[in-house]
């Protein structure tokens, strides 16, 4: 059978920015084989691979991969895959596609913004706070200095599924500064950390926007994310632990990218509902590519 391939930018506010995902769309399932072949092809961030039918509960299968191995969480696959659904697979679905990944079901809601354009949202999975370390040793990972690391809070590790480390940061231009060193790296990994570090601060390049991120992980080398909405979730959650923001509610624009070449956009909202932590992730989602696998 004919699989359609979709390829579409997400958290991103103009066509070739935010962050590129590949959307693969089959009646018939690939082997994981094959599906790990395709995602080191396309050579995303990730790739996605989804059932053209729902499963009797309403929900899609989806399976997530990099270009070096499946992940069971992360954002910018959920919100591109589930407009593809809404756009191409079903458009006469309503407003909220659920999705079937290896966390759990993750629903994405489809919102007006007071601009008028259409944002995708998620909400994100129960998550876990963990393991934290030294300013020392991750500043020396970073190629950066430990007072360059703003120690109101702590270095996390936070997981849902899989994990990131959470980095706060003292300024813009330490976040620009830093560059994860896999070699530098190696005695926290050897501590368990995980090599997905999640850097933010509070300084901006566009007034409108609240906070600055990167994120670095490892696949097949250092490679840099344009936008990350797992790790937004996973700043969500961090945030809303440690206070670091005055207000009950939190309501962010996060902005990304542009080391990289490709700004991007994420927009997060955060509060604490009955003792339970609740995270919304969000963004537009702009099409690009469409065509099938021969």
């Amino acid at each position: 059978m004919t699989h359609q391939l979709y390829i579409v930018d997400v958290f991103a506010e103009q066509p070739y920015s935010g962050n590129q995902l590949a959307v693969i769309v089959g009646e018939d399932a690939l082997s994981s084989e094959t599906m790990q072949q395709l995602a080191a092809e396309m050579n995303f961030s990730e790739t996605t691979f989804v059932t053209s039918e729902p499963g009797a509960d309403g929900a899609y299968s989806v399976r997530v991969f990099t270009p070096a191995r499946e992940i069971a969480f992360t954002g910018h696959p959920i919100l591109g895959t589930a407009w593809v659904i809404r756009r191409y697979v079903a458009p006469e679905s309503y407003d909220v596609i659920r999705l079937e990944l290896a966390v759990g079901q993750v629903p994405v809601a489809f919102e007006t913004s007071a601009d008028g354009r259409e944002v995708a949202w998620f909400i994100a999975p129960p998550m876990s706070l963990g393991a934290t370390t030294s300013s020392e040793a991750v500043a020396a990972a970073l190629g950066i200095l430990p007072e360059d690391i703003d120690t109101k809070a702590p270095i996390q590790v936070v997981s849902a599924g899989t994990s990131a480390m959470i980095v706060p940061l003292c300024s813009l231009d330490a976040l620009q500064r830093s560059k994860l060193d896999l070699e530098r790296f190696a005695p926290l990994a050897a501590q368990g950390f995980p090599p997905l570090v999640y850097l933010f601060c509070q300084q901006t390049r566009n007034s409108r926007n609240n906070l600055s991120a990167r994120f670095f992980f490892d696949a097949h080398g250092v490679r840099e994310d344009p936008a990350t909405g797992n790790g937004a979730a996973f700043l969500g959650a961090y945030l809303l632990e440690h206070q670091i923001l005055p207000e009950a509610e939190i309501s962010l624009r996060i902005e990304q990218g542009h080391e990289v070449r490709r700004p991007s956009l994420v927009m997060l909202q955060a509060s604490v509902q009955q003792g339970i932590p609740q995270v919304r992730v969000g963004g537009y989602v702009i099409p690009t590519v469409q065509g099938e696998l021969i």
